[in-house]
């Protein structure tokens, strides 16, 4: 088909590019009523990050830096996060991986240090990932009993629960009910490890066999600060050493289930709403 006599190419292209990037915009901020406004932090972020058609080329540049930078859009769906983490097959390789994960949250973010997040995983042990497997494939209606089961343990009032990380390794063993050798979390106290894992049996529907199967080892090494872990010199310049297992307290962000390699996690709810899930948790 020809173009009209009257077109644009460069008003066509920014008309294009002000549609997909609002619509992305608006998905993302899907807890903001309209277009945003000054009543808070997530609607004035939201009217920020908005193109209007009063913008100019350097106006536009700044609301996507905003949105895929600053607010960090454009880390959705990394492999680097969500790829596999095993070089070979573990024992339950073929049963549904669930994944929670927890962050830091950003206000309590030491200044020039990473934040800290963490993951917990569990197999479904009574699902296959495909079809043929020695037990059912998983669908996408348990999966969605699932995410129903985390949103009721793992929110409260609307935001993530959280627990405070540290210095201590907890280890949960119960390799028939997905939790192999090797499972750990590090904690503050041994309280937070029996919180944790006694909720993702119930999100999952397997027993929790009590406290009495929680290893706690409490290292010799204390846990370390930006200012105690101390500075080194490289090529002359100071850097902070790596901190050693600091405590923090630790937000849940987001649960998905791994499938296996070949195809991209299953989201099951995301409170960071970077990505679609099954649940919506607002």
């Amino acid at each position: 088909m020809d173009l009209p006599d009257n077109f644009n190419p460069v008003e066509h292209l920014q008309q294009t590019y002000k549609t997909e990037f609002n619509r992305r915009v608006d998905r993302y901020f899907r807890d903001v009523e309209g277009n945003g406004d000054l009543s808070g932090t997530r609607p004035s972020l939201k009217l920020a990050c908005r193109i209007t058609d009063d913008d100019n080329d350097a106006i536009m540049n700044i609301r996507h830096n905003l949105f895929f930078n600053v607010i960090g859009y454009s880390r959705k769906n990394l492999a680097v996060v969500y790829g596999s983490k095993f070089d070979t097959a573990p024992p339950v390789a073929g049963h549904p991986q669930l994944f929670l994960h927890f962050s830091q949250d950003g206000a309590s973010q030491p200044t020039d240090e990473p934040l800290i997040e963490h993951e917990k995983s569990c197999r479904l042990m009574n699902f296959s990932c495909s079809t043929g497997g020695i037990k059912p494939a998983i669908s996408k209606t348990e999966m969605t009993a699932i995410a129903t089961e985390i949103k009721t343990l793992f929110l409260d009032a609307k935001k993530g629960i959280t627990y405070t990380c540290g210095n201590k390794s907890a280890s949960y063993t119960d390799p028939d009910n997905g939790f192999p050798k090797g499972n750990y979390l590090l904690v503050n106290s041994k309280a937070d490890a029996e919180n944790i894992y006694s909720k993702m049996c119930n999100a999952i529907d397997v027993p929790f066999k009590g406290e009495s199967h929680i290893v706690l080892n409490d290292p010799d090494k204390p846990s370390t600060t930006t200012s105690t872990a101390g500075k080194t010199t490289i090529l002359g310049k100071s850097i902070n050493n790596r901190r050693y297992r600091p405590v923090a307290v630790l937000r849940f962000r987001y649960a998905y289930i791994s499938l296996g390699n070949l195809v991209p996690p299953v989201f099951l709810i995301d409170t960071t709403l970077r990505n679609q899930s099954l649940v919506n948790w607002l």
